[in-house]
């Protein structure tokens, strides 16, 4: 890791490094066996209780207030896990665009783009997609770049060996 990075993970606030820590030991936690036990134990103890209490309203009001509590804190939890994972994902690929001969760059950060950004290049890849099925080797064409120039280019040559001018 580099010293920047680091140095960047050094500058949040205690409460904000503790937050963190936190929240990974129980995000960690709430997907273990160990978890599942204790909320199906919860469960039951709850269960065997109502007979006790009569199965009154407070009884009910116990496991919907405790449910109710445990899943507003997991949507966070949740949440925080999955952004972490998809910019995770994003940087690896990121990295494997930038690192690859012949790949359009413009697939790098794509995440940031607008949705009506990512409709337009959804579309590019559409028009790629097209070109290529109509290729011999459908692994011939790395980017948009240079699969509409070589469409160009083949279109020509049809038309040039045709005697007809070609349309670009």
């Amino acid at each position: 890791m580099s010293g920047d990075m680091r140095r960047g993970r050094r500058s949040k606030s205690s409460m904000g490094r503790w937050l963190e820590n936190a929240s990974r030991a129980v995000t960690d936690w709430s997907g273990s066996s160990w978890a599942f036990g204790l909320a199906a134990l919860v469960i039951l103890v709850w269960l065997v209780t109502g007979p006790i209490f009569g199965y009154s309203d407070t009884w009910q009001l116990v496991i919907n207030t405790g449910t109710t509590i445990v899943t507003f804190l997991m949507v966070f939890l949740i949440q925080r896990s999955q952004n972490k994972d998809s910019l995770a994902i994003q940087l690896k690929l990121n990295e494997l665009v930038a690192a690859m001969k012949g790949a359009s760059n413009r697939l790098i950060d794509v995440e940031s783009l607008s949705e009506e950004e990512l409709r337009l290049l959804h579309k590019h890849y559409a028009k790629l997609v097209a070109m290529a099925k109509k290729d011999a080797d459908l692994g011939e064409s790395h980017s948009i770049e240079e699969a509409e120039a070589r469409h160009v280019r083949k279109r020509r040559s049809r038309a040039e060996g045709q005697g007809a001018p070609a349309q670009g």
